[in-house]
């Protein structure tokens, strides 16, 4: 009987049972489940259990927090319930059964995205650049009608930009192929015939007569010659409709000739269903949305129409049909001199820029997700937001909402104050240049309107709705993720009797009558300037940093080795004599070297003395990894 069974049972039945499981795992501070039906779970029943330290539900998982000897209770639950434990990433596979349709929408929209993110950035970025010096008068023209070198240089980055925006289907089909395990290449294909040469440019539709649209003529029936360029929804649909059609073919026909009829069937058939049916109910929508706005513009209650507009302008950039509005705009100006529209238009640029400002301030300690936030948030501000869109807020969820937010109160101060531009202009902070002069005191207030609300909402919303891996990435171990929030207060009194300073904290090198020197040879620095917030704030205990000389962990003091990673091998946990736990964790953001460079010298439950050898660490290894090597070393509770 080991030391958690009756816990474990308690919690088996307490979480409803094992058929209530469709899986679990740990890390090294909680249990992880995915409950078929998480209302089954008795919450403060669990939370009663001794042991646990607390519970939480995040991303479709219900997470029970254990502490350090997790792994002890993770084996003595599984051994009970008869369970076996699956991998961190099939947990949060699994999880996706207990999201909600639109979770699943947004997670799905957000996966076929995640490979196109680097050229959506790329692209945003260059049309932004293109904007400032071909589109913004300095009163002596645009840069662009100056000079004849920057004339080159914006004709030259339109072929980035028009390969990366106006190509933008054929990137959405291939994803959508590897994403669904479907032929990647006839998913290139498909989306080469979305924006063919042949077919009229999408951005050339709205102006086009009807007799001078190109048709395909059949004898019986005439079908449009459209191009789909920087279209969304009509390329998903496409693409889908591949991954269906090659799936069902694969699966009735024999294998002998599937080489031949598979390929050719589906994409025949998907080729003429996207330019048939999909592409042309596009079309539809987007009339029916652009009559839509013209009449909302014109009506007695515009304010109001202003407040939907601004709030619904982003998902309509996502459907691609936001370039209707162009036309919209144009006919505005010829009628009134001026266009009341597109100042909505940059102000949701700008309130979805600012949401992406939001989750830099909040991710500012995650390196990888500024590499995508900052140009993101550059390029949106300068009026590209498809890489802030589909990059950062529509991953998360709720910066989107929050941008549409802002983008609503902004649209009804702009439109309710009469605000016009003199033409279509960069839809962002330079375009507060295209207003009519006499509307720009108000407009730049709008602009701070969308500015603060998205920013300021982001940042409450975030606090409570991220996880720590989202907050500081993965450099703070997946395996201690979310220990700041959720675990409870460790007891960090400290023997020693230095005290910190304003501006650099002293060493607290002893901490529970334990010398943590003695864990590895090198320069001892302040817990609070290691470049880790879940400890140098504290939030697993007292203790110090060491800039190693040498490349052995030894035991600070007699004790039980309790934690072990058994795949990245980069910390271990010893539960020592005097009650306390101490935690030796090796370098930051080491557990993404999948343990390359690491070796335990010891065994989990084996006792050790003080200066005992416990782990071996590769110097040049962490440093080739582009790591930062700092060993942490902290002590938990005991007398």
């Amino acid at each position: 009987m080991g030391k958690f069974t009756e816990q474990s049972e308690q919690l088996l039945k307490l979480v409803g049972g094992k058929e209530n499981i469709a899986a679990v795992s740990h890390c090294v501070t909680r249990m992880r489940f995915v409950l078929n039906d998480p209302s089954k779970a008795d919450v403060p029943a669990i939370e009663k259990i001794k042991g646990v330290k607390g519970t939480f539900t995040q991303a479709g998982q219900f997470q029970v927090i254990i502490g350090q000897e997790v792994q002890d209770f993770y084996n003595d639950f599984t051994a009970v319930s008869g369970l076996e434990g699956v991998s961190k990433d099939q947990v949060k596979k699994a999880a996706k059964q207990n999201q909600n349709q639109l979770q699943k929408i947004m997670s799905a929209i957000a996966e076929i995205f995640a490979p196109i993110i680097p050229a959506l950035v790329v692209g945003g970025l260059i049309l932004g650049f293109r904007n400032v010096i071909g589109e913004i008068d300095f009163g002596n023209g645009t840069i662009v009608s100056n000079s004849p070198f920057w004339a080159g240089v914006h004709s030259f980055l339109w072929l980035i930009g028009e390969a990366i925006f106006h190509m933008l289907p054929v990137g959405i089909c291939w994803s959508i192929t590897k994403k669904m395990g479907t032929t990647q290449i006839l998913g290139i294909v498909l989306g080469c015939t979305l924006v063919s040469g042949q077919l009229l440019n999408a951005y050339g539709v709205a102006g086009a007569a009807a007799d001078a649209i190109p048709k395909w003529d059949f004898g019986f029936v005439k079908v449009n010659m459209i191009g789909y360029q920087a279209q969304v929804i009509p390329a998903i649909l496409a693409g889908f409709c591949l991954v269906f059609l090659e799936r069902f073919f694969n699966k009735i026909c024999p294998k002998v000739i599937s080489m031949i009829v598979v390929p050719f069937c589906s994409l025949v058939l998907a080729v003429m269903a996207s330019h048939f049916i999909l592409g042309p109910i596009g079309w539809k929508i987007g009339s029916w949305i652009s009559a839509g706005v013209h009449a909302g513009l014109t009506s007695s209650v515009n304010w109001l129409f202003a407040g939907v507009f601004g709030m619904f302008y982003a998902p309509l950039v996502i459907t691609g049909l936001h370039h209707m509005t162009n036309a919209i705009d144009t006919q505005l100006v010829a009628d009134f001199g001026g266009t009341i529209l597109w100042p909505m238009i940059a102000l949701s640029n700008i309130a979805q820029g600012s949401a992406v400002l939001g989750m830099i301030f909040l991710q500012k300690k995650n390196t990888k997700t500024q590499e995508v936030s900052i140009p993101a948030c550059i390029s949106c501000y300068l009026g590209v937001t498809e890489p802030a869109m589909f990059g950062v807020n529509l991953k998360y969820g709720f910066p989107f909402f929050t941008g549409m937010i802002g983008s609503c109160i902004a649209a009804m101060i702009s439109v309710g104050s009469g605000v016009m531009a003199n033409s279509i202009g960069v839809g962002g902070i330079p375009g507060i240049l295209s207003i009519q002069t006499r509307f720009m005191g108000i407009f730049a207030i709008a602009m701070l309107v969308a500015m603060a609300v998205p920013f300021g909402l982001t940042v409450a919303v975030g606090k409570k709705r991220l996880s720590t891996e989202d907050i500081y990435g993965e450099s703070e171990d997946a395996e201690i993720e979310g220990a700041a929030s959720q675990i409870e207060a460790c007891d960090s009194s400290s023997d020693a009797d230095t005290k910190e300073t304003d501006n650099n904290a002293e060493i607290h090198s002893v901490v529970n009558g334990v010398d943590l020197t003695k864990v590895v040879k090198g320069t001892p620095i302040a817990l609070e300037n290691v470049e880790d917030e879940v400890f140098s704030k504290k939030m697993m205990g007292d203790g110090i940093g060491i800039i190693p000389s040498d490349e052995t962990i030894y035991a600070p003091a007699d004790g039980v080795v309790k934690v072990t990673m058994d795949e990245s091998r980069h910390a271990i946990g010893i539960k020592l004599d005097n009650g306390a736990d101490a935690l030796i964790h090796v370098g930051i953001d080491t557990v993404q070297m999948k343990g390359e460079g690491f070796e335990y010298l010891v065994e989990r439950e084996q006792h050790v003395k003080a200066g005992d050898p416990l782990l071996k660490f590769s110097i040049g290894a962490i440093k080739a990894a582009g790591k930062k090597d700092t060993v942490i070393c902290v002590v938990i509770g005991g007398n």
